[in-house]
């Protein structure tokens, strides 16, 4: 899961760099396109939303659970180190003037080791939208900023590429938005609290909101390898099954699963042989969850997979997916 920014973000918006312009009346607010270039549901997902809950709890706009406490941005992630490496290019969400940036910080799970101090947003580029509006990207590839401080960008620019810097698990992007240095949730920023339950006057162009579509959990990665599958494997990007093989094992990722879905992933071998893997209902929402069924033995043919997760009895995710040896 992302780590919390928490109140090391608001010392880096209100203190450490330099002060935005002071807002000005009657200027439109932004319309925001995707900030990162990549197709959701096809090569990057939204992970987490803004937590609206104003209490202990966590909810995001939709009063569901596709957020954590204090989360104050959305975050765009890639599926694996494999593509962080290729270079996703992180964009300019809405036309404005670079203000802020920071560069320098390592790309590094949380889980290998630790974030510097007041540095939860790794590197960095903050852009003014006028008005009072600002845009800040955050989790940026070390060395890949594109821009600097009093630059003018165009919307959909390129600023920098998706990295793994700060206080983060996984290569993404983090965005927030402010209005007078204040968190806006670009989704329903006019609402406060938990909301209406739905997109109310977002700040995205009809085409983005579009493309970040809600979901109710979404497929990450999918595919067959020859050994054992784990989370941190999976991250690094496995290795596809090869004929000759000890094995043939089946993996899906999901991210944002809930407490009480069941998962079922079966593979089936070209001679015939199958093995089906229907795990116990989720005891607790689950950030990320990998799930793998395999056979012995890697002979040619071709190997059939079928994923789904099951929440109250019925799908709410599927995928059938093959692999010819």
């Amino acid at each position: 899961m992302a780590r919390r920014l928490g109140p090391a973000l608001a010392a880096i918006v209100l203190s450490a760099f330099a002060a935005s312009a002071p807002a000005r009346a009657q200027v439109p607010r932004p319309v925001l396109g995707l900030p990162i270039a990549c197709q959701p549901g096809r090569d990057c997902e939204v992970q987490n939303y803004v937590d609206r809950d104003p209490g202990p709890g966590a909810s995001d706009y939709r009063c569901q659970s596709n957020t954590y406490q204090g989360h104050n941005g959305v975050d765009i992630r890639l599926p694996d180190l494999t593509a962080m490496r290729r270079g996703v290019a992180v964009l300019a969400p809405a036309a404005g003037r670079v203000v802020r940036l920071r560069d320098g910080e390592p790309d590094r799970s949380v889980r290998d080791a630790p974030f510097a101090p007041g540095r939860d947003c790794g590197n960095a580029v903050a852009i003014d939208l006028g008005g009072g509006w600002e845009a800040m990207a955050c989790h940026l590839k070390r060395g890949s900023l594109k821009v600097k401080v009093g630059d003018q960008v165009a919307a959909g620019q390129p600023i920098a590429q998706v990295g793994l810097s700060g206080n983060t698990e996984y290569p993404h992007v983090h965005l927030t938005v402010f209005r007078n240095r204040a968190v806006v949730d670009p989704f329903a920023p006019e609402t406060t609290g938990r909301g209406a339950c739905s997109a109310a006057q977002p700040l995205w162009s009809k085409a983005a909101l579009g493309a970040l579509g809600y979901k109710a959990g979404a497929i990450l990665n999918a595919g067959f390898t020859n050994g054992p599958v784990a989370l941190a494997a999976v991250d690094a990007g496995l290795p596809a099954a090869k004929l000759g093989g000890p094995a043939v094992v089946a993996y899906v990722r999901a991210i944002n699963l809930r407490a009480g879905d069941q998962i079922v992933l079966e593979i089936a071998a070209p001679g015939g042989r199958t093995q089906r893997n229907a795990a116990a209902a989720l005891p607790r929402n689950q950030a990320q969850y990998v799930s793998f069924a395999g056979l012995k033995g890697a002979a040619p043919g071709v190997y059939r997979a079928r994923y789904q997760v099951l929440r109250a009895g019925k799908p709410v995710l599927e995928r059938a997916f093959e692999l010819k040896l």
